[in-house]
């Protein structure tokens, strides 16, 4: 890639290329329930973004737009066009920004407990302070007390802790430029409106980090919105056949 960057990932299965992106401090295997099921049917491949999993990172800050530069020079790089980009929650916003810079490299896209609103003024200041955390007491500490608000309830404290061990690979300085890269994103609601392409907005009804309404953001014919009742930000392990079967059936739509 014209970087540098060199991003790990995973692929299987013959039909419609489907790209799954994961959320900050997660990785591809943030997908591993929900890979087999989609490869029966579909080409689909799992990327480790910039700076986690088993990605490269490019040394200083970067953007929302300069990861969305990454899976496109991937995609170029493996000669895929008219792909489905389905993105959990940083995923989906570098999703958002793919589909502003490269609306024709795309067929579909999905947001998973992600949203077109940029942050808050709260929220800016919630990336500010967790900078602090991670170089004050490590990218450890961090995950440790990111994990649990991300989940709905105490039941899937196994998942919970698997997610912890995906987020101890995040390198230090990836973690903190991508929250820079989301404190600084910009209102992409006019992506979604605008759109020509099938959309999917999946919702956790009990997501603590990005509730409906803000993933819900739009209306639209194009749009197809889906509220997991028991989910909070993890659907991928909260409700992991329900997820499956909401991805597949807007798939079989494209």
């Amino acid at each position: 890639m014209s970087n540098g960057l060199e991003l790990a990932y995973e692929e299987d299965g013959e039909g419609k290329t489907v790209i799954l992106l994961h959320g900050f401090c997660g990785s591809h295997s943030y997908w591993d329930y929900v890979f087999p099921t989609l490869t029966q049917n579909s080409h689909v491949i799992r990327v480790d973004l910039r700076g986690h999993g088993q990605s490269g990172e490019v040394n200083g800050e970067f953007s929302i737009d300069d990861m969305a530069d990454d899976i496109a020079g991937f995609l170029e790089k493996k000669k895929l066009k008219n792909v489905c980009l389905l993105g959990h929650s940083l995923g989906g916003y570098i999703t958002l920004a793919f589909a502003d810079k490269y609306p024709k490299m795309l067929s579909a896209l999905g947001l998973i407990h992600s949203t077109a609103f940029p942050d808050s003024e709260e929220a800016k200041a919630g990336r500010g302070a967790s900078v602090q955390k991670i170089k004050n007491e490590g990218i450890n500490e961090f995950v440790n007390q990111l994990v649990p608000k991300l989940f709905s309830n105490n039941q899937v404290k196994d998942a919970q802790n698997i997610v912890k061990e995906i987020g101890y690979r995040t390198s230090q300085e990836g973690a903190i430029h991508s929250l820079m890269a989301m404190k600084l994103r910009e209102d992409k609601r006019q992506v979604l409106e605008n759109s020509d392409i099938p959309i999917l907005l999946i919702a956790g009804k009990e997501d603590k980090v990005i509730p409906p309404e803000k993933v819900f953001s739009t209306d639209g014919t194009h749009i197809t919105k889906v509220n997991l009742e028991k989910s909070g930000h993890m659907s991928m392990y909260e409700q992991p056949n329900e997820l499956v079967l909401s991805l597949k059936n807007f798939i079989k739509q494209i």
